[in-house]
C-alpha cells in the first residue's frame, strides 16, 4: 500500500501572478467594508437603482418572447421548447432584436450576424482581448483613471496595458498619439484603445462630438481599434445626446460593447459586443470578428443562458426595441440623483470655504471629489466605522500613481434623501480631518 502523502498546499507562486495583483483585491475590499458596516450609506457601487424593478413582470417578458418565437418567427412548440431550455446558438438568440434596438436608440446600423450576445459586458471584454492580444508585444491602451473591469481582464490574460491620461473631456488625444508612437519606437504593437466616451467610469468625463470624430481619425491614421463601452449613454443630466463612436464609424475601427444591466435589469447578466470587422482568411475567405469571438465563447461560457436572453428579448419587444423611450423615468431619476449629489456637496462642503473641489459631470453615475489629504483605505475605514458612509478611493482606478487625494462618489443607487444624509456625514468627516490638520 502506498504511504499517504501530505495534504496539498499551494503558495502564491503556484498560482497565476494576477491573483497577487492588488487590482484584483479592489472589489473584495469594498464588499468587505460594505458587509462589515451594513448600516452605512454607500456611494461605492455603480449599480442601478432597483426601485423601478417589478418582479411580477418577468413572467410577462418570457410570455412576450415566447409569442415572438411562435407568431413572428413561426417556431413549432418543439422548437420553442428547445429555444428556451437548451444551450442554443453560441453567438446568441436575440441578436436580431439587439441589432434593431441599437439602430433605434443609437443610430448604429449593423448586420445581426456581427452581434455576439454575452454573459454581461465583462465577458465581451474578455473575448475581445483574447482575440486581439496575440503576443507579448501587443499592447492595450486604457484611459487613466480607467475602469477596473478592462484592466483586470487584461491582467488575467497577461495582456500588457499602458495608461493614457484623461483631461476634462475624456481621453487626451495628444497624449494618445505620443504614447502610440513611443510604443512603436520600442518595438511594441498598440492594438486597441479602451474608452467610455459618455460619462466615464470612474471620472464622469464626456467626450464632445468633434473630439469623437478626431479620435476616429487618429485611430485610422495610427491603425488602432477602438473598444467603445457605453453603459451610461442614456443617462444625460443635461438632455444632450451625443453620437456614439460606433455610429460615426465608417471604417470598422470601433468594436462596441453594450449591456442591458443599466437599461433593463442587471440580474439577467446579458450584454453584447458588435464586432463587424472583416477577417480575411489565408485562402481569401472572409468572416467577421464576431464569428471568431464565438469560437472563444464556446470554450468559456458555451452560450449565454437562453432564459436570460428570453427575458431581455421580451423586454425589448414590449418596448418596440426602443429602450431610450422605455427608460424615460429612469433617465429622469438619475438626472435627479446627480443634481441632488451636486447640490448636497455645495451645501455641506462649499468650495469657497474648504479646500475641496469636484467635477460636474454632464450625466452618468459618478463624480470625483478632490481632498487636501489622502483618501486612502484607512480614511475609508474611518468613514464607514465612525460616520456611516462608504465611497471608493480613486487610486483604485489608476494603473500607476494617481488619485491619492481623490474619491469617487456614485449617485446611482441612492434616493435624493439618502444622498443628502450621506453627503452630510461625509462632509462632517472631511471637515473634521481638515480642521484637525489645521490645528
Amino acid at each position: 500500500m502506498p504511504r499517504p502523502g501530505p495534504d496539498a498546499e499551494l503558495r502564491p507562486a503556484d498560482l497565476h501572478s494576477s491573483l497577487s495583483d492588488p487590482l484584483l483585491d479592489v472589489m473584495n475590499f469594498l464588499n468587505e467594508v460594505t458587509l462589515r458596516y451594513p448600516e452605512a450609506i454607500s456611494f461605492g457601487p455603480g449599480r442601478p437603482y432597483d426601485g423601478f424593478f417589478e418582479v411580477d413582470r418577468i413572467g410577462g417578458y418570457l410570455d412576450t418572447y415566447t409569442r415572438h418565437l411562435e407568431q413572428d418567427l413561426g417556431r413549432s412548440p418543439e422548437e420553442v421548447r428547445t429555444a428556451l431550455f437548451q444551450y442554443g446558438r453560441t453567438k446568441g438568440q436575440i441578436h436580431d432584436l439587439v441589432a434593431r434596438t441599437i439602430a433605434h436608440d443609437e443610430g448604429i446600423h449593423t448586420d445581426p450576424a456581427a452581434v455576439v450576445v454575452t454573459v454581461g459586458c465583462q465577458e465581451a471584454m474578455l473575448l475581445v482581448l483574447r482575440a486581439l492580444i496575440t503576443g507579448p508585444d501587443d499592447v492595450l491602451l486604457v484611459t487613466d483613471p480607467g475602469y477596473v473591469g478592462i484592466t483586470g481582464a487584461a491582467r488575467l490574460l497577461d495582456a500588457a496595458t499602458v495608461p493614457v491620461p484623461e483631461d476634462d473631456t475624456g481621453l487626451d488625444l495628444d497624449a494618445l498619439r505620443a504614447t502610440v508612437r513611443e510604443l512603436r519606437a520600442r518595438g511594441k504593437r498598440p492594438r486597441a484603445v479602451y474608452v467610455i466616451p459618455d460619462f466615464a467610469n470612474p471620472s464622469g468625463a464626456s467626450m464632445p462630438t468633434e473630439k469623437r470624430r478626431a479620435l476616429l481619425d487618429l485611430a485610422a491614421a495610427e491603425d488602432l481599434l477602438l473598444l467603445e463601452d457605453n453603459p451610461y449613454g442614456f443617462f444625460s443630466r443635461t438632455g444632450e445626446q451625443r453620437p456614439t463612436l460606433k455610429s460615426l464609424d465608417t471604417r470598422h475601427r470601433v468594436i462596441y460593447f453594450g449591456s442591458f444591466a443599466k437599461t433593463c435589469f442587471p440580474g439577467a447578466r446579458v450584454g453584447y459586443v458588435i464586432a463587424d470587422q472583416p477577417v480575411i482568411g489565408e485562402h481569401g475567405g472572409r468572416t467577421l470578428l464576431a464569428d471568431e469571438l464565438s469560437k472563444i465563447k464556446s470554450m468559456v461560457t458555451v452560450n449565454t443562458p437562453a432564459i436570460a436572453q428570453a427575458a431581455i428579448g421580451g423586454m425589448l419587444l414590449e418596448h418596440g426595441c426602443r429602450l431610450r423611450d422605455a427608460n424615460k423615468d429612469l433617465i429622469e431619476f438619475y438626472r435627479g440623483t446627480m443634481d441632488a449629489l451636486l447640490a448636497a456637496l455645495a451645501r455641506h462642503l462649499p468650495q469657497d470655504r474648504w479646500q475641496v473641489r469636484w467635477n460636474v459631470p454632464d450625466g452618468g453615475f459618478f463624480l470625483v471629489l478632490t481632498l487636501p489629504f489622502a483618501a486612502d483605505n484607512a480614511f475609508l475605514e474611518e468613514s464607514a466605522r465612525d460616520h456611516g458612509v462608504i465611497w471608493t478611493p480613486m487610486s483604485y482606478f489608476y494603473l500607476g500613481d494617481g488619485g491619492e487625494r481623490q474619491l469617487r462618489l456614485s449617485a446611482s443607487y441612492l434616493t435624493p434623501e439618502r444622498i443628502e444624509e450621506g453627503v452630510r456625514r461625509l462632509a462632517a468627516h472631511i471637515i473634521r480631518r481638515i480642521t484637525q490638520g489645521a490645528g
